[in-house]
Formats: structure tokens, sequence, C-alpha cells
């Protein structure tokens, strides 16, 4: 459990999964209402696992996840994190903290800079996933912050992201993926099927449309990124959904796919927002999935 006061430091580790070696990359920290991050359930069951501050706000990590495929030399970055365009009252609002240099600092760690990242695959358009997309150039336009990437978007989910509905549209920011538009470099992606050699993209409906999972694959086993199904190792509780979900009865069910496959191959399970730990393993108690370990990515 993360208080609010603490201060996360994160240093890259590698994950060798077949081809592919695997690292958690913090962009930073940020916090949101511990009622809608947690929906239906009690603050006396969720506090014990997320202590919310003063404001009601539980800390979150915005990480994300890199992929390196050296045959085939790419490197590919998934979500890019909460970004650096912040005024002092939004960074207020959601508590944003960037320690140690954001998604920059954990790159510098892995020998690797922003020009190195060959594509951008973007589980949705949500700001807290694609907040790093676009940054302030020197004289303060905004430019696309990966100059020789691919960007990856399922094509429903980019059609919503400029036609939300009142319940999400503060979500969904156009100065984080406007720019893609015309630049040459947007690709839209129809349903589910294989992106790059054991790279499987999952389409999920319930927290937005059109919400892609990242499923690597390798060794007999896989690791999936759970986007906003399952943000952090407390949602593996079947029912514990957010309240920001458009449709949380579809939620519970594709959290229901997802953990029985990670059970049936021991597969891996990654967390774009839990502060303490990146990925984990499973087991059964009492017939439920429940956290096993926690698996240093």
């Amino acid at each position: 459990m993360l208080r609010p006061r603490e201060r996360l430091v994160y240093v890259p580790r590698m994950l060798t999964l077949g081809r592919y070696r695997l690292a958690a990359l913090l962009d930073g920290t940020f916090a949101l209402d511990g009622g809608a991050m947690f929906g239906i359930i009690p603050r006396p069951l969720w506090e014990k696992l997320a202590l919310p501050d003063d404001r009601n706000r539980v800390r979150l990590a915005a990480r994300c996840l890199l992929a390196i495929d050296e045959a085939a030399r790419r490197t590919i970055l998934v979500d890019d994190g909460l970004g650096e365009k912040w005024d002092a009252k939004r960074a207020d609002i959601y508590a944003i903290d960037r320690p140690g240099g954001g998604l920059d600092g954990g790159l510098a760690t892995l020998g690797l800079g922003r020009s190195d990242i060959t594509d951008v695959l973007l589980t949705h358009l949500h700001f807290d996933h694609v907040g790093g997309t676009t940054r302030r150039g020197p004289a303060g336009a905004l430019e696309l912050a990966f100059p020789a990437a691919t960007f990856h978007v399922q094509r429903r989910n980019w059609q919503w992201a400029h036609t939300p509905t009142e319940k999400d549209a503060g979500s969904y920011l156009a100065e984080n993926f406007a720019l893609l538009e015309h630049s040459g470099r947007l690709h839209l992606i129809e349903g589910e099927g294989e992106l790059f050699p054991d790279l499987e993209l999952i389409v999920s409906e319930g927290h937005t449309v059109a919400q892609q999972l990242p499923r690597f694959h390798g060794a007999g086993t896989h690791l999936t990124h759970c986007g906003d199904v399952i943000p952090t190792r407390a949602h593996v509780r079947v029912p514990w959904v957010m309240a920001y979900d458009l449709y949380p009865l579809t939620t519970i069910e594709e959290k229901k796919m997802l953990l029985a496959e990670a059970l049936e191959d021991d597969g891996m399970l990654f967390f774009g927002h839990d502060p303490d730990v990146a990925a984990c393993r499973l087991h059964e108690v009492e017939g439920h999935p429940a956290f096993r370990e926690a698996v240093a990515v």
C-alpha cells in the first residue's frame, strides 16, 4: 500500500518472454477519488488496500510497458502516461508527481530515448494513458513526442474519443491525440488479432469502447497488459470495478475471462495503475482467482 505522502521511485528491470524483453516504466503518479476507483465497494473494504488522503483520493501509477524485439529491430511502448502538459490547477486536482524524470528517466536507465521507440501502442485514449503522446516544443506549440514512432489505436476508440458521452468526455482530451490525425503515423486497427509476432490484441468494451489489451506470448505462457479492465491488483477481485466504466457488467465478464486465461497457463497480469506492483501471477483461493505473487518487470 502506498501512503499519500510517499514518493514512488522506480528502476526498470527486464523480463524475457519469448522474443520480447519487457520492462515497466513509470511516467508518474496521480490520484483519483477512491469511490470512483472502486465503484460500489464500501470504503471500509477498499481503504485496507488503498489508503485515501484527506481529499478521499487514492494514489495510482501511470505505468507504461516497454517491449523490445531485437530480432525485428522493434521497440514498442504500450501507453505513454500522463505527459507534461499539466497546469497548476489540474496538477493539484490529480496530485500529479513525476519522480525520477518520468518516462524519459525510465528510458534513460535502459540506454534509450524517445527517438528509439518504433511503435506506441495505445490501449485507449484516456488522458492518463495517452498524455505523453504530445508535448510542448520550444516555441510552445504542441508536437508529437515520439519522432520515429507509429501510433496504434483501435479505430472505434479513435472515433469514440472524438464524440464521447457526457460521462467520459473529461477523460478524452484532444490535446493528447488530435495531432495524430494528419501525421501519417496513425495506424487504426480493426478489432482483435496479432499485431506483431507473438503480440496479440484483445479488444475490451467494458471500461470504454474498443480498449485494446496487448498480450505477449512466449515460453508457453503470456503477459497481458490489463489496461483499465484490471487497473490494480485490488481489482483482481471480480466485483471490484470502477465507477468510470461505461458498461460495468461487461467489465466483469471480461475480467473473468482474463483471470481464467491467466490461471490456465500461469500467465502474468500487468497493471497500469497499481502504485506498488507492476505485474503478478495468480492462484485460486476457495475457488476464486487471487493475487499469488508479484512478478519483476
